[in-house]
């Protein structure tokens, strides 16, 4: 009777821990001007952070989506701000971007980081295996 009552545990434990979610690693792209899309995206992130919180959430932006990133102009700029508290998230904006558009760094949203080039960022993720969503209508 021990025995088929440690068979039992041992079943019951294996089946619980490869039932467990692995965590994820996710980069989004984001180039659209358009706010409804910043908006989706940031709703995005944060349903998946809350549901994941083990996983690692990389917002990559360039193009149109510069002003996504700049105080004053963002319609996300509260949820940048809040969410990129969060050490398993972040957000990045190509520095090429921000050349084309004589942007300096101090008009970014408090928790954007620069990146040298937005597409090589998300080929590099890429590269390291994480999955890619790419933000739009």
């Amino acid at each position: 009777m021990k025995l088929y009552l440690n068979l039992f545990l041992a079943v019951l434990f294996s089946l619980n821990l490869f039932s467990q979610e692995n965590p994820v690693k996710i980069v989004f792209d984001v180039t659209s001007s358009d706010v409804k899309v910043h908006q989706s995206t940031l709703r995005h992130v944060k349903a998946m952070s809350k549901a994941y919180p083990d996983s690692q959430f990389e917002v990559v932006m360039y193009g149109g989506a510069m002003d996504m990133v700049l105080k004053g102009k963002s319609t996300v700029e509260e949820d940048i701000g809040s969410l990129s508290l969060n050490e398993n998230i972040s957000f990045l904006i190509c520095q090429g971007t921000m050349r084309r558009n004589k942007v300096d760094e101090s008009v970014l949203i408090l928790g954007v980081t620069k990146v040298p080039d937005g597409i090589l960022e998300l080929a590099q993720k890429q590269q390291e295996g994480w999955s890619y969503i790419k933000e739009g209508n």
